[in-house]
């Protein structure tokens, strides 16, 4: 039995991996729809501050948002080398501006190390565990937990 179908057997599952600045973060693949370049966002009026815009995807209105900023981190200033992660949270699809996508990941739960309990409310809330992988440091995102019932209807 090859490494791949005995780990598949066990239960794994699949990441995707991006980076916002310096940090790696993961979601599950299962979630995401698609990877497209940067398209510059249409500014809409009263959005969350962390909410850039819409665009046009193949004639579907898609909310795009700054994930750094969601995260509490510095605000994204957008360029050619950004991506968009078109992803499903909860019933909607999303736009996820991040820096670039930087690895697909096969995990087991043996894989995930809990969240330090130094981290933050906010943090607590999204992140579902790190993963220790090639010394790197990945934080795995629930987006569900993310963005909230009330406030995906505001995106």
């Amino acid at each position: 039995m090859s490494y791949a179908v005995k780990n598949l057997a066990q239960g794994s599952r699949e990441l995707i991996a991006f980076r916002i600045g310096d940090q790696e973060f993961c979601v599950n693949i299962m979630s995401v729809r698609e990877i497209r370049g940067w398209t510059p966002a249409t500014p809409m009026p009263h959005a969350p501050p962390y909410v850039m815009g819409i665009i046009n995807l193949r004639g579907a209105v898609l909310p795009i948002v700054d994930l750094s900023a969601r995260l509490g981190m510095q605000e994204a200033e957008p360029s050619a080398r950004h991506v968009i992660i078109v992803a499903q949270v909860k019933s909607r699809i999303v736009g996820l501006l991040v820096e670039a996508v930087s690895d697909i990941l096969t995990i087991t739960e043996e894989n995930i190390q809990p969240v330090p309990e130094i981290s933050s409310d906010l943090e607590k809330q999204y992140a579902r565990g790190i993963l220790a992988i090639d010394k790197r440091m990945i934080c795995m995102i629930e987006l569900d937990a993310l963005f909230p019932e009330k406030e995906s209807e505001a995106a």
